[in-house]
Order: C-alpha cells, then structure tokens, then sequence
C-alpha cells in the first residue's frame, strides 16, 4: 500500500482582478503539510506501475492495461520523469529504465529514432541528451546528433526560414513554435556538450527566427504556426511554445551572457502566468486532452529553470514563484485521483475515466518540478 503522502492541504487564495502588470500581488496564504519529495516518489511511480509496457519496454497511452498504443513524443516526457526522479533521488530503480526504454521506443517506431513530424524527433533528442548527461553513455549523445542532423534538414527558407513541423510531402507545409523552440534548446545543449560553435549558431537562428516571425514582442504570446505558402501567421498560444521559448531564452542567456534574452523569457513567461490561466484560481488552464494534455507540465517544466536564472529580478522571481506553487498546491489537493495517484487534463479537478499518458507525465512533471524546487530552496538556506 502506497504511503498517505497527502495529510492535509487548505488553500486561501485572493487575487486582485489583473494579473497583466508584473507589479500586481498574489495575496497568497497556504497551510499546507505535504512531503513534496515523497508526493513525487510516489506519482512517478504510478506512472511506471500504471503505463510501463514491461514486454515491449515503452509507455502505454493508457493507464488501463489495454490501450497499449505507442506514441513517440509522450514517451520522451514521460522518460523525463523518470529522469527527473533519478536526479532528485539518485535512485537505480530509475536508471535501470533507460536502456529499456531507449531500445523499445525504437522498435515501436518502426526500427528507427527518425520521424515525418520533427518535433516529436525533438523532444526524443533532448531526452536523449539528458540521459547522456546522467550516464555519459555514447549511444544517447550519437543517436541525438542523428536526431539533431535530422532536424537541421527540416529548416527551408520557405516563410523566411525556420524548422518544419512535418516533413510528409501530403502535409501541409507550416513552421510551427513547437518544432522552433525545442530544436534551439537542443542546438544550445549540444553546444555545451561538444563546444561546436555550429551548433551554437544554429541555436541562435532558430530562435531569433521564431522571435521575428511567431512572437508578439508587445504582449509575448508565441502564435502556433506560420503557413509557408501563404505566410499567414495562425494558432493561438499554447502553454507549451510558451514554455520551449522560455527554455531556449534562458539556454542563450546562460551562454551569452546577453540580457536580450533572459528580458524575452520574462515577457513570455509574464503573458503566460497572466493569459493562459482559469481565472477562478490563478492556475495554468485546462488546454484538452490528447497531446493538448502534455501542455501544462512542458511549460512548467522549462518556468522553474527560469526562476533559479540568478540574474532573474526578484520581484519577477517572487511573482513566478507564487505562480509556480499555486499550481502544485491546486493540482495536489484537488487535481489527483488519490487512490491511484492519477492526473487528467485539468489541474483542479481529479480524472474520471481512462488516464492518458500525456495528462499522467503532465501532472508527474509539475509534483516533479516541485519537489525539486524545494530542494533547491534549501540549497540556497
């Protein structure tokens, strides 16, 4: 039997009526008494208990047993809970799914890492350079430069430049934020990896396409896609392209120095906490399920890199801070399934019904999130 974790959470939260100004207070009061390390342990391993295909060595879309489908780009974010757990914890258990994981997806892929739709191949790479990270094994860094020379060739100067979202020839040509932003987080890992100027420049291109081409530079909100025959600009913003901008902003600022970008996450990060909420409770909506349901956990996940940037003011960090705890606080008092510690698309309402993988690692990744930044707190006591 699972450990009670959750012994006792009673939120008071008022807010004033605008969020838009970075000035504006949360009036924030929370009596809480939750192990958030434990909360973690303990929802990360729902997540293996109820989606782990043990014969096949992948995830599960369902939480059921029986809807065993595989999706390619859940499965990168659901091993990044796993890898999120090992590094919080240190713990083999976790380790021990890597090599599984690695060669099942492949298989399920159809025997190969390679995808007409780039940005699943994308956030597979920055899996991969996150296990390489951990394990210092070769074959995660090789296959994510096979997936990162894959990439690259998806960039055409149709719509003036930028990575294509589905290389299908019967697909509509776009150049979606979803396959612009991951790809400069992995050129500007790579580039810390190898210290291969290249892949540093391709990371700046990349981004400073997406900023001149996708992002509202007044208000911060990052537009879906762009429609290369028509250079129509469609789609409106999503958690998720918030959050991979914010994460390449911050890749650039660590490396460059250049305070341009850290200024473009905090303004994308602002419209996000202030536009893309349920105003009812100052939480990251609900965007759908299916993929939609990934959404929230990406954004969270690349947010809380954000908050530990040292440079980062403190009256932005204070703001993202309380932002960033409202919705662990909500998700975890009112967003579980407590007896099976499950998640769906909406962070204050528990599921009902089958749990599809990509809610699952979305609500894991923000319990995740949290318990890391506790940890982090306390290293800076």
């Amino acid at each position: 039997m699972r450990k009670i974790i959750y012994t006792f959470l009673s939120l008071s939260l008022f807010f004033l009526q605008s969020c838009g100004d970075v000035d504006d207070e949360y009036t924030y009061d929370e009596w809480t008494n939750v192990d958030w390390s434990a909360a973690a342990d303990n929802t990360t391993n729902s997540l293996i208990d109820r989606f782990w295909n043990t014969s096949a060595n992948y995830f599960n879309y369902g939480n059921d047993g029986t809807t065993t489908d595989f999706h390619y780009w859940p499965n990168a974010h659901a091993m990044d809970v796993l890898i999120d757990s090992y590094l919080r914890t240190n713990d083999a258990k976790y380790s021990a799914y890597f090599d599984k994981w690695y060669a099942g997806i492949k298989v399920k892929n159809g025997n190969t890492y390679k995808n007409d739709y780039v940005d699943d191949m994308e956030w597979n790479a920055l899996t991969m350079l996150r296990i390489y990270d951990i394990t210092k094994d070769a074959k995660y860094l090789n296959t994510a430069k096979e997936l990162w020379g894959w990439i690259k060739d998806a960039w055409t100067e149709d719509a003036g430049g930028g990575i294509t979202w589905c290389t299908n020839p019967n697909v509509q040509l776009t150049k979606n934020a979803c396959s612009n932003g991951p790809a400069a987080i992995i050129g500007a890992r790579m580039y810390n990896i190898t210290n291969d100027q290249s892949d540093l420049e391709w990371a700046e291109k990349i981004y400073e396409w997406q900023k001149n081409t996708l992002v509202n530079r007044a208000t911060g909100a990052i537009s879906d896609h762009i429609v290369a025959a028509t250079n129509e600009v469609k789609g409106g913003a999503l958690t998720y392209n918030q959050g991979t901008y914010i994460g390449a902003a911050v890749e650039l600022f660590s490396i460059t120095g250049d305070r341009t970008y850290l200024n473009d996450a905090q303004k994308v990060a602002n419209y996000t906490i202030s536009s893309l909420i349920n105003t009812s409770n100052n939480i990251l909506r609900e965007e759908g399920s299916g993929d939609n349901g990934l959404f929230k956990g990406i954004f969270i996940r690349y947010f809380l890199e954000l908050i530990k940037v040292n440079e980062l003011p403190d009256s932005y960090r204070n703001k993202y801070i309380t932002f960033f705890n409202n919705n662990a606080n909500v998700l975890w008092s009112s967003g579980v399934y407590k007896e099976d510690l499950l998640f769906g698309p909406a962070w204050d309402s528990a599921p009902v019904g089958i749990t599809q993988l990509t809610s699952q690692a979305s609500g894991c990744m923000m319990i995740e999130a949290k318990a890391a930044y506790e940890i982090w707190v306390s290293s800076k006591k």
